[in-house]
Parts: structure tokens; sequence; C-alpha cells
């Protein structure tokens, strides 16, 4: 099986091809080159393997939760290639990806900073295959507030460990094994799990996939906009307001 990854939801551009349980990766925190780089890295990678975009077998995308505009980038290129291609796609979990790179442990709490005060957040469990599934649905909240249920020891990735001067790292303290605050999810998880989605039967037609952005309000009003938030919280393509990278 081949397949193209592309993960843009954070200020991390990343984008892999699985070729038959090989991955060859690009990765690199660029933030506002999103655009620029995806389509030029996907075809770099296509060459180093020596394939053509017609033997691709479907498309995984990271579709969030994340800055709105990388979520909204990489969905819209997975379905541009993906109806170009005649292909199917995959939807697949940002949080989920990034806790895929908490290897050796079986419980990881993902987490990403969505701005705002404000974190996404998931419980993961390593599978039977080495991968992760969830433990329960993926949320967002105040890392001071947020409901995190159960008491095992977990391994805790991600920006929003970092948020908010770093409260959900304290809050958690008693029970964190590791806490790896700078890792960012890449697109070489993106094409593990969606290569496990695939196996499974979960691909869908392109114009079935969806972001996940959790957030309801994506957008500020202009009163909010007139009270300084604008300037504080931008996405990492457009500097859109309130949008988490």
């Amino acid at each position: 099986m081949n397949l193209l990854a592309i993960e843009t939801a954070t200020e991390a551009c990343s984008v892999a091809l699985w070729v038959d349980g090989e991955v060859l990766e690009r990765h690199e925190v660029a933030p506002r080159r999103h655009t620029e780089l995806v389509l030029p890295w996907a075809q770099a990678l296509l060459a180093e393997a020596g394939l053509a975009r017609s033997q691709l077998d479907a498309i995984a995308c990271g579709r969030g939760p994340g800055a709105f505009t990388g979520v909204r980038l990489a969905v819209a290129i997975t379905q541009g290639l993906a109806l170009a291609l005649d292909r199917p796609v995959l939807a697949v979990s940002t949080l989920a990806a990034l806790a895929l790179e908490a290897e050796g442990h079986d419980s990881i709490l993902a987490a990403i900073d969505a701005r705002m005060g404000e974190v996404y957040a998931g419980l993961f469990g390593r599978d039977a295959e080495g991968l992760v599934s969830p433990l329960g649905e993926e949320r967002i909240g105040a890392p001071a507030t947020l409901a995190l249920p159960g008491t095992v020891p977990l391994v805790g990735v991600g920006t929003g460990f970092a948020a908010e001067g770093g409260v959900l790292r304290e809050r958690l303290a008693a029970r964190l094994l590791e806490c790896r605050a700078e890792a960012l999810p890449h697109a070489a998880a993106v094409a593990r799990l969606g290569a496990r989605a695939f196996r499974r039967g979960e691909a869908v037609a392109p114009e079935r996939l969806e972001p996940a952005y959790l957030r309801e309000k994506v957008a500020l009003t202009l009163s909010e906009q007139g009270k300084g938030v604008e300037s504080r919280d931008r996405g990492p393509e457009t500097g859109e307001p309130g949008k988490s990278p």
C-alpha cells in the first residue's frame, strides 16, 4: 500500500509517504510556510520513492484539532489531491498522531496549546499493534479546570503542557512519568495511523473528510478584536485571530 500523509495543524509542517510499511518524511517547524511547502515536499517524497501520484492508494490527513488555518489547509489539500486522483481519504486525529510519539508507554495524554487560555487534549492507550487508540473523547478547556478522568500514571506530550505557564503539567505532576512539552505532531505518525485505518476499511470519499476544530467559536467578534486579542492569538499561516498553532 502507498499512502501520502499531511499534517499542518500546528506550527510544524509535515508530509510523509508510507510505502509498504516504510515511511519517508519531511518535517519542519515553519510557521506561515505550510502552504508553500506541502505540495513540493509531497512531490519530492514521491520522486525519492520512485512513485507517481497515480500509484497512491489513499491520502491521510491530520484533521485536527489545532490551528484553524492549518487544519483547514491540510483538509483542503488532501481533498484536492484525492479528487484529482480519484482516491479515498483517511482522517487521523492530530492528538493521536502526537500521542504516538510517546514510544514505549501505554497511557498517554496528548495536549496542544489552543491559545485563548485553553488546550486541546486527548487520552490514548497503546494497542496490540503498538499504535494508539483513544480512551475517551477529545476535549478543549482551560488547563486549570479541564476534566482529566482516571488516576493511572501518564506520559504527557505536546505544547499544551507548556501553555498558560505550564498549569497542566503542574496539575498532573503526581501522575506524570515523563513530559515532552516541546513535542509536535508528525506526518509519519499520521501515515502509520492512516495505514491502520485503511486496513480496517475506514477510508472515505474526499467530500466526506471533515476537520475537527473542537472549539465551536473559530473567529472573534468585532468587539473582541477591539480588546487586543487579535494581536495576541494568531494562526501559523495567515495570522487569523483566535487560532492556535
